[in-house]
């Protein structure tokens, strides 16, 4: 039942929030602000859902500016690297700078789509499904779901939707797992998405948006520039998504942040002296 509840709750302020933002269509100012505002009340809806079912303060989201920062940091700068071995192999071009209006949108649309799927998917589903039947399971699930959510943005194919499973929602889960602070998801999910469309000037999974603050361009095939997708349908961006994941949880394993399936625990735990 807390997991419906849960889930209702923050998913109303998602959609809510989804077709404030829409109605206004990229309105700068106007994105921004209603952007930033569902993010706040979702964090908040999170909160209060979780005292009312759990009974408990959700420290996994307690105010942290520095796990915020860190994951901000690894996400501008993992796809910085992205974009720039794509450019190497001719993938991605510079014609200019694009509009300012259009990142400060961006900036608002990123910070209600982060903070809303990763309060969603990293803070209800993982957290609570890892409970019942382990991390690695729980990893797996939620990440498939991830990526199939994606299969109804403009654009979407199989191979986007699969690519986003691997490279973010393994590895969003996995920021989870070895921090146990949602903040850290969460600033690596609107580090990533800001750098993608807001700073590069790509598209965003898909997602018909405006210019961001580069008037950047792709080509060449779709294994490399991801095609309409954008370019988190490139092959690189996978490869750097399992990579980061793997390190993830490589921190997790040795915080002893790992839960092992209640089958698999019961086991160990009946042969243990």
């Amino acid at each position: 039942m807390r997991l419906f509840l849960q889930l209702v709750t923050v998913a109303a302020v998602a959609l809510a929030g989804s077709l404030a933002v829409g109605a206004v269509q990229w309105n700068a100012p106007l994105t921004l602000v209603l952007g930033l505002g569902t993010a706040a009340l979702a964090v908040l809806a999170y909160r209060w859902i979780v005292r009312k079912t759990e009974d408990r303060v959700p420290v996994e989201i307690t105010k942290n500016r520095a796990a915020l920062g860190r994951g901000l940091l690894i996400g501008v700068g993992l796809f910085a690297c992205v974009i720039g071995v794509i450019a190497l192999f001719g993938g991605y071009d510079v014609l200019g700078w694009g509009s300012v209006g259009g990142a400060v949108a961006l900036f608002g649309f990123s910070a209600a789509a982060a903070v809303t799927e990763e309060l969603i998917f990293r803070g209800i589903l993982f957290r609570i499904v890892e409970g019942r039947i382990g991390t690695w399971l729980a990893l797996t699930l939620t990440a498939l779901l991830f990526g199939l959510s994606h299969l109804f943005n403009a654009h979407a194919t199989l191979w986007g939707a699969l690519a986003i499973a691997v490279e973010a929602g393994g590895m969003l889960a996995a920021a989870y797992a070895a921090t146990r602070n949602l903040w850290v998801p969460i600033g690596l999910h609107f580090g990533w998405n800001f750098a993608e469309g807001g700073l590069f000037g790509t598209d965003v999974s898909g997602t018909n948006a405006p210019e961001g603050l580069l008037h950047g361009v792709m080509s060449g095939p779709a294994a490399l520039s991801g095609g309409e997708f954008g370019p988190e349908a490139s092959v690189f961006s996978v490869l750097a998504g399992v990579v980061v994941t793997i390190v993830f949880m490589g921190l997790a394993r040795r915080r002893g942040h790992v839960v092992p399936r209640r089958g698999r625990a019961a086991a160990t735990a009946t042969v243990l002296p």
